[in-house]
């Protein structure tokens, strides 16, 4: 019973990250690309998160890795 809950619980994760990265990917990709005018643009959020928010959890990380070392 424990291997089907394990494959239930990758699969959703595998699922979230595949979205993660479909949402990240076409916001630095595609979107500024895009008319400013265009509803799409209301799907994202400013272009300057796109890179606060991963520099933001990589120095989140690299300082719990130190902190703990």
């Amino acid at each position: 019973m424990s291997q089907v809950n394990d494959k239930a619980v990758g699969a959703a994760l595998l699922a979230i990250g595949s979205f993660v990265f479909a949402y990240y990917s076409i916001w630095t990709l595609v979107i500024p690309f895009v008319d400013e005018d265009h509803q799409a643009r209301q799907l994202f959020p400013p272009q300057w998160f796109a890179v606060a928010i991963p520099v933001f959890l990589l120095a989140v990380g690299i300082t719990g890795i130190f902190g703990f070392l």
